[in-house]
């Protein structure tokens, strides 16, 4: 067997490390088409050499942040006017859960 072929043993206990539920004709696919993946996997990875750095994305970017200043809120009443219902200064919804 060569170095690259994967058994459909292996694609089953990486399934089941991966906690992922395969049939018996996806464990036979995955066995034949893995050794591919891989390959290619192996051909993306060596196309930057060592002196190219790791990047998470492939232009700079900086985030833009305003000024942390407090500012004032909405009062109560700004906050329940749009709300379909209220109750003693509180937004009131549908009960969920039934009380002990």
């Amino acid at each position: 067997m060569p170095e690259s072929a994967i058994t459909r043993v292996e694609v089953q206990h990486l399934a089941g490390l991966a906690r992922i539920s395969l049939s018996d004709d996806e464990l036979d696919h995955l066995a034949q088409e893995l050794p591919a993946i891989l390959e290619h996997v192996r051909v993306v990875q060596s196309a930057a050499g060592d002196d190219v750095a790791p990047m998470s994305h492939p232009l700079p970017i900086s985030n833009v942040f305003r000024p942390d200043a407090a500012r004032a809120g909405l009062t109560t009443d700004e906050a329940l006017a749009g709300a379909p219902a209220s109750e003693q200064d509180r937004f009131l919804v549908p009960k969920i859960l039934e009380e002990e």
